[in-house]
């Protein structure tokens, strides 16, 4: 858990405007549909902080931040990644191929996604409902 909580100008110095836009956009699609534990973290060595979505001890996705870069995850289970396929069609192209190369571990495929804008965030919740049903109307 991270002890200073980076405050809205930190994120916004780090990310710049147009991205620190995105990244807030992306909070706030995902807080309209999910309730949520929050917990910001340091981002390990590739990541400056780390921002999880988390329920009963089960994460729903995280957001990444460093320098002028966010970094969007999921990490799907077996059965979530059968679930993808069944409804694969329904995804743009660029969110298929990126599914598609991330990497698979036994606990599942991590797949990251750094958007530059809110085209794909349609495509995100829809990715995050395959997780986890919307628990807000």
């Amino acid at each position: 858990m991270l002890e200073n909580v980076p405050s809205q100008s930190t994120m916004r110095d780090l990310l710049g405007q147009s991205l620190f836009e995105v990244w807030q956009g992306l909070c706030s699609v995902i807080e309209e549909k999910y309730e949520m534990e929050r917990l910001w973290n340091a981002g390990g060595k590739n990541w400056t902080y780390e921002y999880k979505y988390r329920r009963g001890g089960k994460t729903l996705c995280c957001l990444y931040a460093k320098n002028k870069c966010v970094g969007f995850m999921i990490i799907f289970g077996k059965e979530e990644r059968t679930k993808f396929e069944e409804i694969r069609e329904t995804f743009s192209h660029a969110v298929c191929k990126q599914y598609d190369e991330a990497e698979t571990y036994r606990d599942g495929k991590w797949v990251m996604f750094e958007p530059t804008d809110t085209a794909e965030f349609d495509d995100y919740i829809k990715l995050l409902a395959i997780k986890r049903k919307l628990n807000r109307k």
